[in-house]
């Protein structure tokens, strides 16, 4: 698999524990009790994925990442926390994670959301650049416009995104969109998604005035 993951977890016999489980699937592992030199490995070493819980001494986890992403750090993330309110998932969604695992956890679901994150990440556009209204997507920067001005996404909104525009004017079920964007359909709910298309929608029409994507009542969203 070769793709190489950050874990940052306090908890050291936990995260030994992950460090085994992902190691043995395959993965490469650098290990963190803390942040303080997170930072600098995301400099120095290409990271495919970031493990992160929310309890950390010195820093909040969740104000970790919204900081990585404020400096234009877009490594896929993980939060793996106790913090399992709707409210403090719907936090770590917002401030940048791409998906979001409550402890007391399940070590096979953990490695298939690695999976899929992974899966999902590594997929690109069929072309370099799609467009669609004012809206256009540069596969080759990872960046998004809307009217000529730069809007920040996460990975996930990206290929969110993406995948409305190539199937522009169809309607898109949840399930096929947690299939083709989050890589599984299974161990996700379709609370997952409405969350990320709120969260995108949010961004590219934060005025609510040009309604790129329509909700269809029981079934899923379409592009208009």
């Amino acid at each position: 698999m070769d793709a190489n993951i950050v874990i940052v977890e306090d908890e050291e016999d936990l995260l030994e524990l992950l460090e085994y489980n992902l190691q043995k699937n395959g993965y490469e592992t650098i290990g963190f009790l803390n942040t303080k030199t997170v930072v600098q490995i995301l400099e120095e070493e290409d990271i495919d994925l970031l493990i992160m819980d929310r309890n950390l001494p010195g820093v909040e986890g969740s104000e970790f990442v919204a900081a990585l992403r404020e400096d234009g750090v877009d490594v896929p993330v993980i939060f793996l926390s106790a913090k399992d309110a709707d409210e403090d998932i719907e936090e770590g969604f917002l401030k940048g994670g791409d998906d979001y695992i409550t402890k007391p956890f399940n070590m096979k679901e953990l490695l298939l959301r690695v999976k899929s994150l992974l899966k999902r990440t590594s997929n690109k556009c069929a072309t370099e650049t799609l467009a669609y209204r004012d809206l256009l997507l540069d596969n080759g920067s990872r960046t998004v416009s809307v009217a000529g001005k730069n809007v920040d996404v996460t990975k996930l909104e990206f290929d969110l995104l993406c995948e409305f525009i190539r199937n522009k004017h169809n309607v898109l079920e949840r399930d096929y969109l947690l299939e083709s964007v989050w890589g599984d359909s299974e161990n996700y709910q379709y609370k997952t998604v409405n969350v990320a298309i709120n969260r995108l929608k949010e961004k590219i029409d934060p005025d609510k005035t040009k309604e790129y994507i329509q909700t269809v009542r029981g079934v899923g969203y379409k592009l208009c």
